[in-house]
């Protein structure tokens, strides 16, 4: 059984709306999302204790949401991740999309989808989102209509997005998610063991921009295929942090994309999606000055982010797997997160 409430989150300034949020409770899980953006804004889940947490990083207020801040839980889109230099050339025009991060685009502009009221649909199981994105918003050719569904099943969290273009378009949907097994507000996801479904990664330029190559994974710091603990695998292959798109199976069918266990706790979270990558992002840019729920703050690495999607800058590398979406077709991709203890 899954029980769906709504209340009001918040107000807009300048009248210009109120956030609903929709509580989804079954007896293993309960996830609130606001209609702001389709935003995660708490999920919590039993330890083997029995004691429950919230494992996402996130705001207690609208206001926090409001501010400045790196996307958390939110769905990102027309066009998730990084778009080179903010530009791409469809049937012989190009488009310039706001350079939000220095260099390039990232996650669809100045006001992505992360940033817009969404008209939400209660379902038994569950709340959908739906809005037009106008011809043109943020430079995207054509009109886009997009439903985000959130629905809940034991310890499942599906959501499933859809959309469908009134002229060709790239289109590439996630949600952004922070977790942290140990519970929000935990200092670090060192402790986290972590293993990820692939066989290739995308080595990037210094702008965090692919560089075309597809490289195996084998022998490097990405192989990921066995589990490693997170701390110590940093320390071993000396790296900063990850931020890269690792390249799962391209069917479309659903497929195993991550499992992260935290052995303190006993949360386990599997990650299953229909999308050929996943960027796996360690919050390398977290840095502390963020005032999260109940006293928390948010430093370096004290989250992590398994943002299922097309390959980044897909629409500037004919090579990746396809990202454009034609008038007549729909866009249909499904992500689920299964939490359990073990």
């Amino acid at each position: 059984m899954v029980s769906v409430t709504r209340a009001v989150f918040g107000d807009l300034p300048l009248g210009a709306g109120t956030v609903e949020k929709f509580q989804l409770q079954s007896d293993l899980l309960r996830v609130d999302i606001i209609s702001w953006g389709c935003t995660i804004t708490a999920l919590e889940v039993k330890d083997r204790q029995g004691r429950a947490s919230d494992v996402v990083l996130g705001f207690a207020e609208l206001e926090g949401y409001l501010q400045k801040q790196p996307y958390f839980g939110a769905v990102v889109g027309r066009v998730a991740n990084r778009i080179a230099k903010g530009t791409f050339t469809l049937d012989g025009k190009e488009y310039k999309l706001a350079i939000n991060k220095e260099p390039n685009s990232l996650h669809g502009g100045l006001r992505g989808f992360d940033k817009v009221l969404w008209t939400p649909r209660v379902l038994s199981n569950g709340v959908q989102f739906s809005r037009v994105s106008p011809d043109g918003e943020e430079g995207y050719p054509g009109e886009l209509k997009v439903w985000v569904t959130y629905t809940l099943d034991g310890g499942e969290l599906t959501v499933n997005y859809r959309a469908q273009a009134s002229q060709t378009t790239p289109v590439n949907l996630t949600n952004h998610s922070y977790f942290n097994l140990a519970g929000q507000g935990s200092p670090n996801i060192y402790d986290h063991e972590v293993t990820i479904g692939a066989d290739a990664f995308l080595p990037v330029d210094e702008t965090l921009i692919p560089t075309g190559e597809v490289a195996p994974v084998q022998g490097t710091a990405f192989d990921l295929r066995k589990p490693v603990q997170l701390g110590k695998h940093l320390q071993e292959f000396h790296v900063n942090g990850f931020d890269h798109n690792f390249c799962l199976t391209r069917s479309k069918e659903k497929h195993f994309c991550a499992r992260v266990h935290h052995a303190g706790s006993g949360r386990v979270l599997e990650v299953y999606t229909t999308q050929p990558g996943v960027q796996f992002y360690t919050g390398n840019f977290l840095d502390g000055s963020l005032k999260g729920k109940s006293g928390a703050v948010y430093p370096k690495h004290s989250g992590f982010c398994l943002e299922t999607q097309n390959w980044p800058d897909a629409v500037n590398q004919p090579h990746f797997p396809p990202v454009l979406l034609r008038p007549g077709e729909e866009y249909d991709h499904t992500t689920w997160f299964k939490f359990s203890v073990a």
